[in-house]
């Protein structure tokens, strides 16, 4: 994980174990499973998975065959790292960014039991907990209101949720003054940062390997990001904040006056 300079080792678990219905593709006829072969084009020959790899059709309709290596060392910071880019206060955090939410749309009679609905969870404060099976398996999901609408947001079953009880190492409990540290870095986080200004470098990564294939260049790599043993926190913290803070100041130097109007 990466926190401006501060690079604590950590390591990725599932959280959670799907229950999947074992449901297969058959034939209608006679129930016999349904096989799915993978065949070229150009040969119509059917090809071994081994020799399977991901395609890019540029826009010239060039295809770049991308191996795993390809895909895996894409020049993308978040490829070998967790980073972290800013800090938001709890309450600023919309859950629909969480994936896999729904509005629930209302026509007719069914408007004024709806608002009923709507109404009663914002005065309350409480969300609603429902099951609802769509396309596919029942899900559990909780209602809450955004917007003016009901948006039902998929949870997972009780029996799906792992247990976290074994990867949290012992550590002694952080003295005051590194305390006071860590929170100075978040807020210098915190500053100017905006969720809505994020988005997906995965894309502009994936654009810069195809272009220099097409080329007939070495694609650019992942960066490298090296983690060693934590020896001094404290020089790590305040190192982090000079950092952080170095790189608010840059931002506001490139950000013109609004005040300011040019001749």
């Amino acid at each position: 994980m990466c926190i401006q300079r501060a690079k604590p080792p950590v390591s990725v678990h599932s959280a959670t174990e799907r229950r999947a219905v074992p449901l297969h593709q058959v034939h209608a006829k006679d129930g016999l499973r349904n096989r799915q072969r993978r065949i070229c084009e150009a040969e119509g020959v059917e090809v071994p998975y081994e020799e399977v790899a991901r395609g890019y059709q540029a826009p010239d309709g060039r295809t770049v065959v991308l191996s795993d290596s390809d895909l895996a060392d894409l020049p993308l910071p978040s490829m070998k790292a967790i980073e972290v880019v800013g800090f938001l206060p709890s309450d600023q955090f919309d859950p629909i960014a969480l994936d896999r939410s729904y509005f629930l749309g209302v026509e007719g009679a069914g408007a004024r039991p709806y608002r009923l609905l709507r109404d009663a969870m914002k005065q309350s404060g409480q969300v609603g907990i429902a099951r609802m099976a769509l396309r596919g398996p029942e899900r559990l999901v909780v209602l809450r209101v955004r917007e003016e609408v009901i948006v039902a947001q998929m949870l997972l079953w009780p029996d799906e949720l792992r247990s976290a009880e074994a990867l949290v190492a012992p550590a002694p409990e952080p003295r005051r003054q590194e305390l006071q540290m860590a929170r100075t870095l978040m807020t210098s986080l915190s500053e100017d940062f905006r969720l809505d200004e994020q988005h997906d470098h995965y894309r502009t990564a994936l654009d810069d390997v195809v272009t220099a294939k097409l080329a007939g260049q070495e694609p650019p790599h992942a960066p490298a990001t090296p983690v060693g043993p934590v020896v001094d926190l404290m020089a790590m913290l305040q190192e982090s904040v000079r950092a952080a803070q170095g790189t608010r100041s840059s931002k506001k130097r490139r950000s013109p006056d609004p005040g300011r109007k040019s001749g």
